[in-house]
């Protein structure tokens, strides 16, 4: 297990606290007066899977996410796209793209940097430990994140801050 401090913290040492009160002044607008989302929800977010069975057991397994649907995935034949429940109505889907010879995760920008779910802190404590009992390395952050990778190098955090709240603050 992995404890990781504000002291080594890692980016630029550069102050931005001037830009950011100004993006904040240009662009947020007062949770009172901000104007609802044209969105419903996150349907699900894509990942790939190079071994099927493997991201089902660790996905269903380790991280209590059950497994909801498996079909042919429509764009791709051979191709298998797979659906975990991650909770109010939010799934995470999954291809295999066999005989593509696809490489490791690779972040890039405008990439998949890393997903956050929300856990109940009984929940989270419990995938915690389920995760070091499968020798993942996991990084303990800040008292309610848990920072780990997925099977095929994907980039995870369990979180048990309620959502729509990070860290005591209102984010939502």
């Amino acid at each position: 297990m992995v404890h990781v401090s504000n002291e080594q913290r890692h980016g630029s040492p550069i102050d931005r606290t001037e830009e950011w009160a100004e993006l904040r002044q240009r662009y947020l607008a007062p949770s009172a007066t901000r104007p609802p989302s044209t969105a419903r929800g996150v349907h699900h977010q894509a990942l790939l899977s190079s071994d099927v069975e493997r991201t089902i057991s660790f996905y269903q397994d380790v991280l209590g996410f059950p497994l909801t649907d498996l079909f042919e995935n429509r764009d791709y034949s051979g191709s298998t796209h797979f659906f975990f429940d991650i909770g109010n109505g939010n799934c995470l889907a999954f291809f295999d793209m066999p005989g593509l010879g696809l490489g490791p995760y690779q972040e890039v920008l405008g990439g998949h940097h890393h997903l956050a779910i929300s856990m109940e802190p009984d929940q989270w404590k419990a995938a915690w430990e389920r995760l070091v009992a499968e020798g993942v390395e996991v990084a303990h952050v800040g008292g309610s994140s848990l920072y780990f990778v997925g099977p095929d190098g994907e980039r995870l955090e369990l979180i048990s801050d309620p959502l729509g709240e990070m860290y005591g603050s209102k984010v939502l």
